[in-house]
């Protein structure tokens, strides 16, 4: 706080005579008040606007973004600013993107009669093209009329959702449906796609295994209980839990089904992600695709 700047809060909160607080100060009254008559200087002026940017980037989000992702906000609109100074400005505003939250409890229910299926991922949650490995897993639903089931495909190339299904029951059937949208939105051959998941029952059922085969898809499966060896896939749910579920009351069944559908649309058209180069998933696979078109244009020119 500046000398000016404290005199003037001796008036506002104590009620002390600024000419007083100058006097006690050796301070100029004249100097004073030029100091309060004067605008902001270029380096408030320019905060200002930067707080302006940030909230306004922040609420755009629905409350969700945090300094990363503000930050490539402000950077596609042409601001020069630093992390830090992005992170200054949303203290000041104290916004808030997601407190720490409590762990959420699954539905892994292992099959303990089901064939073993390796783990061919190995947390290795990457993958340099699409269609090489998608993972998935389920979730609940919260609505005023009871629970709903998400299974979801997502692909960990770009980390975009490319096959979903909602369903009143946790089962193999509502899992071979996220798997069969997965497919079609490929494009019908995925022929030879790893598809990673935890080792419940609805993807080691039989009615799942034989899909997979059918598809030509390779199942693949992190041990049981431990949420890490899925991290991907619970990553989403997470996202979904908090930037959904948590805002969002479901009143109705039918209210879910559209708010998921929308969300997941968001997700892959909108949301940047830190794993696509702070680009949304559908631009980031656009990305993927221009850089396999210019290897292969290489080697045919070498």
């Amino acid at each position: 706080m500046t000398v000016a700047s404290f005199v003037a809060a001796q008036r506002t909160d104590h009620g002390v005579p600024q000419a007083v607080s100058c006097r006690a100060l050796e301070i100029s009254e004249s100097w004073f008040y030029k100091w309060r008559q004067r605008g902001p200087t270029p380096r408030q002026a320019r905060r200002a606007a930067l707080d302006v940017a940030v909230r306004g980037c922040f609420d755009a989000s629905g409350g969700t973004y945090g300094s990363p992702r503000v930050l490539a906000d402000l950077r596609h609109d042409r601001w020069r600013v630093a992390k830090k100074s992005v992170e200054a400005s949303m203290a000041r505003q104290g916004l808030v993107a997601r407190p720490t939250r409590r762990r959420r409890r699954g539905l892994t229910r292992p099959d303990k009669a089901a064939a073993p299926v390796p783990d061919l991922v190995r947390r290795d949650f990457t993958a340099p093209t699409i269609n090489r490995k998608w993972c998935g897993d389920l979730t609940e639903v919260p609505t005023d009329e009871g629970k709903l089931y998400l299974a979801t495909v997502e692909d960990l190339a770009s980390r975009r959702i490319v096959g979903f299904g909602l369903s009143e029951h946790h089962d193999a059937e509502l899992a071979t449906g996220a798997i069969k949208m997965a497919v079609a939105v490929r494009g019908g051959d995925v022929t030879g796609t790893i598809f990673h998941t935890d080792r419940g029952s609805e993807y080691s059922a039989e009615l799942f295994a034989t899909a997979c085969a059918t598809l030509a898809i390779t199942q693949s499966m992190g041990r049981a209980g431990s949420c890490f060896d899925n991290a991907a896939a619970e990553s989403f749910f997470s996202t979904l839990e908090w930037e959904l579920f948590r805002k969002q009351p479901l009143a109705t069944k039918q209210t879910a089904r559209r708010a998921v559908a929308r969300f997941i649309d968001w997700y892959n058209r909108s949301r940047r992600h830190s794993s696509c180069q702070m680009t949304a998933p559908v631009e980031f696979e656009a990305t993927l695709a221009a850089r396999t078109a210019a290897t292969i244009d290489d080697k045919e020119a070498a």
